[in-house]
């Protein structure tokens, strides 16, 4: 469910329109909605209730500081992948008891400014990290609190491009050497073995693979505890998928992952981390695009928005499908024809949806690209000297621009041309 619904003919976002917040911020842009990530969010809460629990959103789905804000302020947690993350995280007013530290490639210097800034947990991927970080601990006179990331060898179904799980992936340590690297961990000063992290993958759309890496964590964590470690907090990642089109083929509920979860590993009393994104964040926002041209082709037609694949990469990236709506509902029964909805970028590759079927439009109408919240500003860029697009929030009848549009000049004087040019 998502917050973006048409009244009388024309799509709001909660309760303003979304072609008068248009008309004041200038297309293209992101817009989210405070009602759904509160409630994608409350929904994984819900489904832990009973066992002890934090939700971390994983910042590298949407990280603008006032959507961090809002989750942090209903009690989530953050996964973060990089030190500039961690800093916006602590920004939002987030405490590092509530940040997590993920990725496989964490620098000394990223692991100093956690360590100095406080952490709850380093989601270690390789002996070589777990030494960096152990000298870096030591040095700074502190511990640093670890899980390692194991590696369950599953296949999660999902496009290659995000599977994350399996023993040809860049991710954790395979599972079959995780007692091994447990015992190096043990052995290290500066460091405290606290739990184990598994992530096996984005968008998933079924529960079995989750199923079969939980069920290896739990009998690994009976393993640990025998060789004498202490396991208290388990995390199992995110991953969940969402629902890009408006099929009957609907992903899991939150409830019932968070059945599995207790099912899998709720006897063994540990406290338990998810870390879902896209799931909070992808249905929550939307990005509004303008018709520039229509344009007649050899044998197609193209719709040419003044939205672009630098400001929503997926489907260049990853052959991603997004919803692409009229922000005016066609009338009923209205005749539909093909089009290829492109942007102005000077790439082929710059091409939404091919042939897809769409309502009459004409220059200056508006269209709305759902399932867009995650993903999209973030992976955004100013290829071909283009601003980043605005990121607008909802709550309700009001709505503040989070990130406004750069101008030219300041993308521009950013440059600097040497005295010798």
């Amino acid at each position: 469910m998502d917050h973006f619904l048409y009244r009388d003919g024309v799509l709001y976002a909660e309760d303003i329109p979304v072609s008068e917040i248009a008309a004041k911020v200038g297309t293209p842009f992101y817009l989210y909605s405070s009602a759904t990530l509160l409630r994608h969010f409350t929904l994984f809460d819900d489904a832990l209730d009973g066992m002890p629990h934090l939700v971390c959103f994983a910042m590298k789905s949407a990280s603008n500081q006032a959507i961090l804000k809002l989750l942090a302020d209903a009690g989530a947690g953050m996964d973060v992948v990089s030190g500039g993350e961690y800093m916006r995280a602590k920004a939002a007013g987030v405490p590092g008891d509530k940040i997590v530290f993920s990725g496989i490639g964490k620098t000394a210097d990223e692991m100093r400014l956690a360590l100095e800034g406080g952490i709850r947990q380093f989601n270690v991927e390789s002996e070589p990290e777990m030494q960096v970080l152990s000298a870096v601990a030591t040095q700074l006179g502190k511990t640093a609190p670890i899980t390692v990331r194991v590696n369950p060898d599953v296949d999660a179904k999902t496009h290659a491009k995000i599977a994350t799980g399996r023993k040809e992936d860049k991710f954790g340590i395979p599972i079959a050497r995780a007692r091994d690297v447990y015992a190096l961990a043990a052995s290290l000063p500066g460091l405290k073995v606290i739990g184990i992290d598994v992530h096996i993958g984005s968008q998933l759309t079924e529960l079995a693979p989750f199923e079969a890496a939980y069920q290896k964590v739990a009998e690994l964590t009976e393993q640990l505890r025998a060789d004498g470690h202490e396991i208290t907090r388990l995390d199992l990642g995110g991953g969940l998928g969402i629902p890009y089109t408006r099929s009957n083929e609907a992903p899991p509920l939150p409830t019932e992952y968070g059945a599995l979860i207790k099912n899998t590993v709720g006897h063994l009393g540990c406290e338990i981390e998810i870390e879902p994104g896209r799931l909070i964040s992808g249905n929550a926002g939307i990005m509004v695009s303008k018709v520039i041209y229509v344009k007649s082709g050899e044998g197609r037609d193209f719709l040419i928005l003044d939205g672009a694949m630098n400001d929503l990469i997926r489907p260049a990236m990853y052959e991603a499908y997004h919803d692409i709506i009229p922000v005016i509902e066609p009338a009923p029964g209205v005749d539909q024809q093909p089009y290829d909805i492109v942007g102005p970028v000077c790439e082929s590759g710059d091409t939404f949806a091919k042939q897809r079927d769409m309502p009459p439009l004409k220059a200056d109408d508006l269209v709305a690209f759902r399932s867009a919240g995650a993903y999209g500003a973030v992976m955004s860029s100013e290829y071909n000297t283009r601003p980043l697009i605005p990121e607008v929030l909802v709550q309700g009848d009001q709505f503040a621009v989070i990130r406004p549009r750069p101008t030219f000049d300041e993308m521009i004087n950013r440059d600097t041309i040497p005295e010798w040019l």
